[in-house]
């Protein structure tokens, strides 16, 4: 039988797919020894330290403008965030961009998905001011 050079070499009766060649370990540099490489992989930091805010009254402000308030129960990486008590903020009818203190709704135990937040801070020690760009 004669082969062609550029063809694959024959394969097994019954095996399938193209041969496959043990790929090489790769050549320690530097003095390295041959042993596994094992890399200390430092703990991420969090960007937004949420724990210090635990059983603390919040404001949440989500994408597309709502807002909450409650006492944070819980969290995770995503900032999806568990609220306890928590009360909703209705906006003006005439002007969506402000709110309105006094229309409240009661939501009582509320999660938020983190992907929609887009503010959280703490409800008490934070003073409104007037916008300087206005």
């Amino acid at each position: 039988e004669v082969q062609h050079p550029a063809a694959p070499p024959p394969r097994a009766p019954g095996s399938r797919g193209s041969p496959r060649k043990p790929m090489a370990a790769p050549a320690p540099s530097g003095g390295e020894s041959s042993a596994p490489q094992q890399r200390e992989r430092k703990a991420r930091e969090q960007v937004l330290d949420l724990e210090k805010y635990a059983d603390q009254r919040i404001r949440v402000r989500f994408q597309g403008g709502r807002e909450v308030h409650g006492v944070l129960k819980g969290f995770d990486q995503l900032v999806n965030l568990v609220l306890d008590d928590c009360v909703e903020v209705m906006r003006d009818p005439e002007d969506p961009y402000q709110l309105v203190e006094s229309r409240t709704r009661q939501l009582g135990l509320v999660i938020c998905r983190g992907p929609q937040v887009s503010l959280v801070s703490p409800l008490d020690g934070v003073v409104e001011i007037e916008n300087p760009f206005a």
